[in-house]
């Protein structure tokens, strides 16, 4: 049996407070600053299903070249909504009316439009940094849309920089010209983003195509997407991000007490025994989250961030990174009764299973989807890309570059459209870093360890490696837009830069990370 996750993807927490978020000391004592969500019930809020979202029409834009595309009109608002039972409502961001996420449903090669427009009040809720150089006079409620995993034209990809503030709306056009898969919109706004989607915005975005739907897998009510993160609330029950942190300048993660799946603090779901299939989106700011049943049953992996893999792949466990998409089935008729889906000591929901046999025409075919892997020979160039991790002077704040590179250094990643390249990205932090490219997909090669040390002594090439090339677990073996970057490692991708030109971003998708300073740019030219 395939064991699904990567050794030390852990990691992430090792310079995490021994402190819960919101603790601070006084006097040498613990004083706290936000609720124990620990003590909250669990299994008492009904699992929320995701909303599907209606167009309003059909139209074209010629700017963006878009014919007669469905048309979405989405309202960014501060909403009101209980994230538990015994909470008051919170004070949250949203595309939609709730806190269950809003879900759009498109089909391959059929393009859409949505129109988002921002009706944010002036001020935000959420404590926020001081500005950015420049960006002083920025309202603080800005936002850009990001469609992650979506392979667009640039000017629709929702760069950081293009942010707009209240008053204000942007049409981007999605072409979806790719494979079926689950994707999710998130906010990127410079300098904001990680509030913005701690505050709630955040959707999927189901694509659709023959392929898939010929499979027989489980569909309609069986099939659900389940959006996972964590959260602090204060004692009044409202969000609580630790901003300015207790220790340090930023908050190097966000690592909540208060487990959340689709809007509400453990829910649980009642379902029939037999399969189901759970797309799940890891939207944590910071936190990995390591899946399993509570049972110790089996499932099988059936898809990753780009879509379906070539063949179900069956585990008891697998490790999920901020941004990661999986796509499970679980046979719930091997657990009558209940069954809780767990992360680690962390419970995040409970399936109530019920006990009458029922009819189930659904079935795992032993083969999904052919998946080429691209040989390394077609590759044009490899790069050798470092992560890294500075300390100030006092010795708490730091600062996570790409490269050795901040945000607004010049490009330094230019490709040619329709090339490929191996990026060997060497991670010399002690954080599993997980990566993502915007635009492209790109398959995972091989990870292997080398001396950190030898090279942090001469900042040179090449490196020294201490360990056999290790081939990525079956479950990985699929199209990625997301790469688990374990400490110590070189994780090698290669990515064919198609079909778009223009300029994208990769980055850490740790959003702490991210927002200091672990994102570049990058351009593909024709």
């Amino acid at each position: 049996m395939q064991q699904g996750g990567l050794a030390g993807a852990g990691l992430v927490a090792a310079r995490a407070s021994a402190q819960m978020p919101g603790m601070k000391m006084a006097a040498g004592r613990p004083v706290a600053k936000s609720l124990d969500a620990m003590k909250l019930a669990s299994f008492v809020d009904p699992l929320p299903l995701p909303v599907l979202q209606q167009p309003q029409g059909r139209r074209s834009s010629v700017t963006l070249g878009a014919r007669d595309a469905p048309y979405y009109a989405v309202r960014i608002r501060e909403i009101q909504d209980k994230l538990h039972r015994d909470l008051p409502p919170s004070r949250l961001f949203g595309y939609g009316a709730t806190s269950a996420p809003v879900v759009f449903e498109a089909r391959s090669n059929e393009g859409v439009l949505i129109d988002w427009i921002n009706d944010l009040p002036a001020k935000h809720f959420l404590p926020l940094d001081a500005p950015h150089p420049g960006m002083e006079d920025a309202p603080p409620t800005r936002i850009s849309t990001h469609m992650h995993g979506a392979r667009v034209p640039a000017v629709s990809d929702g760069y950081p920089d293009n942010w707009y503030g209240p008053g204000k709306r942007r049409l981007e056009y999605y072409p979806n010209h790719q494979e079926a898969t689950a994707l999710w919109c998130h906010d990127h706004a410079m300098g904001v983003g990680r509030f913005n989607i701690f505050a709630g915005l955040m959707g999927w975005y189901l694509l659709r195509d023959d392929v898939e739907q010929a499979l027989g897998l489980p569909s309609g009510k069986y099939e659900l997407p389940l959006l996972i993160y964590d959260r602090s609330f204060t004692p009044q029950g409202q969000l609580y991000y630790p901003n300015p942190p207790d220790m340090g300048a930023w908050s190097q993660e966000f690592l909540g007490d208060a487990m959340v799946v689709n809007g509400k603090v453990r829910p649980y779901c009642e379902v029939e025994p037999r399969r189901y299939r759970l797309r799940i989106a890891n939207t944590a700011n910071s936190r990995f989250f390591a899946l399993s049943l509570s049972n110790g049953q089996s499932f099988h992996v059936i898809g990753s961030d780009q879509g379906l893999l070539a063949a179900p792949v069956e585990a008891t466990r697998l490790v999920l990174a901020p941004s990661e998409r999986t796509d499970l089935i679980v046979d719930f008729s091997l657990a009558r009764g209940e069954n809780v889906l767990q992360s680690g000591e962390f419970d995040l929901m409970q399936f109530r299973v019920g006990k009458a046999g029922v009819a189930d025409e659904s079935y795992i075919p032993k083969v999904l989807r052919p998946i080429a892997r691209i040989p390394e020979q077609s590759a044009v160039r490899t790069r050798v890309l470092t992560l890294n991790e500075y300390d100030n002077d006092s010795g708490m704040a730091m600062v996570m570059l790409l490269n050795r590179k901040h945000w607004v250094d010049p490009v330094t990643e230019v490709m040619k459209l329709g090339t490929t390249e191996i990026w060997s990205l060497a991670n010399l932090t002690q954080d599993t870093h997980p990566i993502h490219l915007h635009m492209v997909r790109f398959q995972v090669l091989d990870r292997r360890p080398f001396a950190v040390g030898d090279y942090l002594a001469t900042n040179a090439l090449p490196l020294r490696y201490t360990g056999p090339a290790l081939p990525p677990p079956p479950h990985e073996m699929g199209w990625k837009d997301v790469v688990q970057c374990p400490p110590g490692t070189v994780t090698r991708i290669i990515v064919p830069f198609e079909p778009y030109v223009g300029r994208y971003v990769w980055h850490c998708h740790i959003l702490e990370h991210e927002a200091n300073d672990m994102m570049r740019p990058y351009d593909i030219i024709a």
